[in-house]
């Protein structure tokens, strides 16, 4: 298995494999969602404002991290979003979503990104150093509708001092559904 922050490479193939996956875990209506948002990150945010850690073997994708900015207007820290994740039904359970987070996590502390925040299930994201954040710390930019997922990660080390401001998505994710 191996690791890219190449997006472009594999632009064609991620909204299907996001689709896939959460259709296989959730639903169809789901898997519908979260391609059409994986579609819409790939097309419409800026190159700055949107990376990626994929996990691949040879010609195939096996896992996808995308991480979009999220803007803090009064704060100078570089915050991003983690989501959405996605690893091929067929290699789970296997750690690869735990290595993708891993890697993707080094790319964006390489980038100098100060903290981390993303919407998910405590248990699995705590694996990888991620810990509940209330909106004191954090404002996410439209309201949760399961705020115990709202966690975080400092990539430098530093305390966790509450951000100042609202915050701003990036296009895609400016929809109140996904929240």
């Amino acid at each position: 298995m191996k690791f890219t922050t190449r997006k472009d490479e594999w632009e064609a193939a991620l909204p299907g494999l996001f689709r896939r996956v959460f259709t296989a875990s959730e639903s169809d209506e789901e898997g519908t969602a979260i391609g059409a948002l994986v579609s819409d990150l790939l097309t419409t945010t800026p190159d700055g404002d949107l990376s990626a850690a994929i996990a691949h073997d040879g010609p195939q994708v096996l896992g996808c991290i995308l991480f979009s900015r999220l803007l803090f207007d009064q704060d100078p820290r570089q915050v991003f979003l983690m989501s959405p994740v996605a690893v091929r039904t067929d290699r789970q359970k296997a750690g690869v979503g735990q290595r993708l987070i891993a890697f993707g996590l080094d790319e964006l502390r390489r980038d100098k990104v100060d903290f981390v925040v993303t919407y998910g299930d405590p248990n699995y994201y705590g694996k990888t150093g991620f810990f509940p954040i209330s909106e004191k710390v954090a404002q996410a930019p439209l309201p949760l509708s399961h705020p115990h997922g709202w966690l975080g990660q400092s990539l430098t080390g530093a305390e966790m001092a509450p951000f100042k401001g609202p915050s701003q998505c990036v296009s895609a994710f400016n929809k109140p559904e996904l929240w």
